[in-house]
């Protein structure tokens, strides 16, 4: 494997043809930036190229770096000399322009610690000069190949197992020659950290010897890790001796087919679990929206029936001794529809309140809960990493 600093922290500077994406003309600036992915590998910092051209000094322009799949949208932003504003959360403290290259058209954002979830479509804006480039950026994690061999009876179990890949890795057996060989069987889990966890088992005949590679190989970030082992044809004198070891081991193997099953179908339950409680969630938090929007109308409406009932009292004070009779009937009939209006508004607004308290509740409890599956499913994915 490659060193931490050589793993492909592509910035494409020296080697990479940059692409005019925007429009131009006469001497209004342009935007230039990365025609290839660029590659970073978790906790490392990066480099997103973007210059204008032909150069002119960017300190006092507005600067937008966004994704457009996220809420918020911005990566960072730059704007009348104030940064990070509006910036989306999972960027925190991460992103920094450089003064001294503003100056010179460079708009290039640093992205330090690099996370999994970085990967995406970055977008560089300048919306003075409409100057924008976009660029994609790759996120990768490798790990170290572990090998285990198991002898039972007449054959050899060749185990090996990888942590912390991302994206999901592939896993191939070599023999000697170099050609594939089929495994018995290969498995793939994604943690909570997003990082994948593999594993894959090979069965050899013990009177035969074997040079087996397990390579686990990530193609998009031109990743691989190996393991080698040699293992020479047993000898009669060895099954003798590890005759007594047979049947333990059988009941070993048995014991961890059986447990890692039990811990399959224990995930199987709790992904189900989270799944209807997150769908319960979301019902209820469609349900709380409807709600105050439904609080807000009641209100609405109970203002302007108090409104309208003042009017109507203030219309029965300043009407004259002589008409009062002929408009008494008229008014009073008004306003006691009013006052009913009013009652059942009242009553309908503290009917949502409740069911508003009720529902946020449940949402409190079901998150809890949610809490509960997503932790113990965490666990349950810890075991079978282990196995």
């Amino acid at each position: 494997m490659r060193s931490m600093k050589d793993r492909l922290l592509l910035v494409f500077y020296h080697d990479v043809i940059l692409l005019l994406l925007t429009w131009h003309c006469g001497g209004q600036s342009q935007m230039i930036g990365p025609t290839q992915p660029l590659v970073a590998m978790t906790g490392d910092d990066i480099m997103l190229p973007c210059q204008l051209d032909p150069a002119r000094d960017a300190v006092d322009l507005t600067v937008e770096w966004s994704r457009r799949d996220l809420k918020p949208r911005f990566v960072h932003l730059k704007r009348d000399d104030a940064e990070l504003v509006t910036q989306n959360t999972l960027y925190s403290r991460r992103t920094s322009l450089s003064v001294n290259k503003l100056k010179c058209g460079d708009i290039s954002l640093k992205l330090s610690k690099v996370q999994v979830s970085d990967a995406g479509r970055y977008n560089c804006l300048v919306p003075e000069i409409g100057a924008e480039t976009g660029m994609e950026l790759v996120i990768g994690s490798v790990s170290s190949v572990v090998m285990e061999i198991f002898k039972v009876k007449n054959e050899i179990f060749f185990k090996c197992k990888s942590n912390g890949w991302y994206p999901e890795p592939r896993v191939f057996w070599l023999n000697s020659q170099g050609n594939q060989i089929t495994a018995e069987s290969t498995n793939s889990a994604k943690g909570s950290d997003g990082l994948y966890t593999v594993s894959s088992t090979v069965t050899v005949n013990k009177r035969q010897t074997y040079s087996l590679t397990c390579r686990v190989q990530q193609k998009n970030i031109n990743q691989t890790a190996e393991a080698h082992i040699h293992v020479s044809e047993i000898s009669k004198h060895d099954e003798d001796e590890n005759e007594l070891h047979q049947t333990e081991m059988e009941e070993k193997l048995q014991r961890e087919c059986e447990e890692k099953k039990r811990l399959e179908e224990e995930l199987e339950n709790k992904e189900e679990d989270l799944k209807h409680v997150r769908q319960t969630i979301e019902k209820l938090m469609e349900q709380k929206t409807f709600l105050k929007n439904q609080r807000e109308k009641l209100h609405k409406l109970l203002q302007e029936d108090k409104a309208r009932l003042k009017e109507v009292m203030k219309k029965e004070k300043e009407t004259p001794l002589l008409d009062k009779e002929k408009k008494k009937s008229h008014l009073e009939d008004k306003k006691s529809d009013l006052e009913k209006r009013t009652e059942v508004h009242e009553e309908l607004l503290k009917m949502t309140e409740k069911l508003m308290e009720e529902t946020e509740n449940i949402i409190i409890q079901m998150t809890k809960r949610k809490g509960k599956l997503e932790k113990d499913k965490e666990q349950i994915i810890k075991h079978l990493r282990e196995k």
